[in-house]
């Protein structure tokens, strides 16, 4: 367990790396932690100079509408804020089921791994917007 942005303990961390904050998904995302983690990234983009942030949820074997909504959410939170949000290492089976769910996840760039999401945000201008 790590120490979140505002002081409280949470479950999922929040790593910093230069300007973008990396949050890595395992298994099951319950909602106090879900809106823990909402909250921890939208101080840690407030309160540093983050430009992007990774959602690796290649740890993520299930998906649901919830786990849909929170990413969408945690986008849209982080482009009002003017940070990018890419999500990183989607298996096969959470894309058909997100699909099959009808959730388009505006606002969300996906990769097939973390390095390519770094890539996409390091090559972003800032002209093509969050």
């Amino acid at each position: 367990m790590t120490i979140s942005a505002l002081g409280r303990a949470t479950p999922v961390p929040v790593l910093v790396l230069g300007d973008v904050l990396l949050v890595t998904l395992q298994g099951e995302l319950h909602d106090a932690t879900a809106e823990q983690l909402r909250h921890d990234i939208a101080a840690h983009v407030v309160g540093g100079t983050a430009v992007g942030v990774v959602i690796d949820i290649s740890g993520v074997d299930i998906v649901d509408s919830y786990l849909g909504r929170v990413l969408a959410e945690i986008a849209a939170a982080s482009r009002l804020l003017a940070a990018r949000t890419v999500v990183a290492g989607m298996r096969p089976a959470v894309a058909i089921t997100l699909a099959e769910l009808g959730l388009t996840l505006p606002g969300l760039v996906t990769a097939l791994d973390v390095d390519l999401a770094m890539s996409l945000l390091k090559s972003a201008t800032p002209a093509e917007g969050t």
